[in-house]
């Protein structure tokens, strides 16, 4: 980061008022009647009616549209254990793109715990307030062992982003690249670097999609994840395959597709070259990919790649998914984020990008023309169609599974009208 980019963020978070949140009221306190509705003693009606049915919170609170962003900060961004204190800027960050694309309102909870038990402890007892929860910035591979557990305690939606965000995002650019490389997810070859929570996330995704479990190679710092290894948790157990390769190179010789959730500069030029013919390689890790493009296609001029930055066509961004998930996961008041709703914001998302891009998308990204192909698997954050498309099929999905509360919330009317 450059100086002055480091300056203008410390302005931008310092000034004119620190932080990037504030609590707005939303009805109106200028009179004493005012008053007397929002405290006492106007206020105990609908404490009676929510002590006599608890989905009445939904109707007289701000519950259903109240998301707790949460986190212990141990694996915030790239800058890995800050700790929680340190990790609140970009919680705030998070629940800034929460309102601004999806309008939900956010907490962001930073949580002071060491182990396991005291964070799910925490979140469990707050978990009330909210309509659902969004686990953010924490290390692997705790993160799934405290994911699993919210889940089974709580009857809201519990998603940890960086897991399940991104593979969604991956799985809905991947199903388009395959099919203009004429190719299908159910023959295809796929290697994935990094065995995280993105990267195990992302295989478990794609085997919910039909992909072969014999066909996905994940390799770790130790090489291949295989059968044979004796060293592996039960997450990484869990997806290790029968093959005599061990390392990335032997992993990339005749893959379809090389996925990239680790660390810059390690797809080297002579590991694309060995890849099968019409290759794709996402190079996700932000800000240097493990490959550049430039060093890509100068080595192979028949690939589709994409990466998570935003100067680079094919840009893989969480923003495309969480908010819209949530959306329509809160819309139906859905008691969680299931691996069908997971399924259908992937097929949203990759039906859109095969629709007519909207002239004030292609503005806001300097006239560049967006059509369905290479250079346009997926949509781009500012699609305005996102909200309309991504979360009312969730909802849909939600009803469809017996998830929902309220199936006839907003997004679901919005999936059928």
């Amino acid at each position: 980061m450059s100086e002055s980019l480091r300056q203008a963020a410390l302005a931008y978070h310092a000034e004119p008022r620190p932080g990037k949140l504030a609590i707005v009221a939303t009805k109106p306190t200028a009179t004493q009647q005012d008053l007397a509705l929002a405290y006492t003693p106007g206020v105990a009606a609908p404490v009676r009616e929510i002590e006599r049915a608890p989905e009445a919170a939904y109707r007289y609170t701000a519950k259903g549209n109240l998301v707790g962003v949460i986190t212990d900060g141990t694996a915030v961004l790239g800058l890995g254990n800050v700790g929680p204190l340190a990790g609140k800027p970009v919680m705030e960050g998070k629940a800034v793109l929460f309102k601004r694309f999806a309008d939900i309102d956010v907490f962001d909870i930073e949580v002071n715990a060491t182990t396991v038990d005291e964070f799910v402890d925490t979140v469990v007892r707050i978990a009330p307030t909210f309509g659902g929860i969004n686990l953010e910035d924490i290390a692997a591979p705790r993160c799934f062992e405290i994911e699993e557990r919210l889940m089974a305690a709580l009857d809201i939606p519990v998603f940890h982003d960086d897991q399940h965000g991104t593979a969604i995002i991956i799985a809905a650019g991947l199903l388009n690249a395959l099919e203009l490389q004429g190719k299908r997810l159910a023959a295809a070859r796929v290697v994935c670097l990094g065995a995280g929570a993105a990267g195990i996330a992302s295989m478990r995704l794609l085997l919910g999609l039909g992909a072969r479990r014999e066909n996905l190679l994940m390799v770790d710092r130790k090489g291949v994840i295989h059968s044979g290894r004796d060293d592996l948790n039960p997450y990484k157990a869990a997806l290790a395959v029968d093959t005599e390769a061990r390392t990335l190179q032997e992993a990339c010789a005749g893959a379809d597709v090389f996925i990239g959730v680790s660390g810059p500069n390690l797809l080297k030029p002579e590991m694309v070259a060995s890849m099968a013919p019409r290759p794709v390689i996402f190079a996700l890790s932000n800000p240097d990919p493990e490959i550049h493009p430039q060093q890509a296609f100068a080595v192979r001029d028949d690939l589709i790649m994409a990466t998570g930055r935003s100067d680079y066509p094919n840009q893989v961004n969480n923003v495309l998914g969480f908010p819209f998930i949530f959306r329509g996961a809160l819309d139906v008041h859905a008691r969680c984020i299931n691996e069908a709703m997971q399924i259908a914001a992937v097929h949203a998302l990759a039906g859109l990008a095969r629709e007519p891009v909207p002239a004030e998308v292609r503005a806001a990204y300097g006239g560049r023309d967006m059509v369905f192909g290479p250079d346009y698997i997926i949509p781009t954050p500012l699609d305005p169609r996102l909200i309309d498309v991504v979360a009312p099929a969730v909802a849909q999905a939600a009803v469809a599974s017996g998830v929902a509360r309220a199936p006839h919330g907003l997004a679901a009317q919005r999936a059928v009208g």
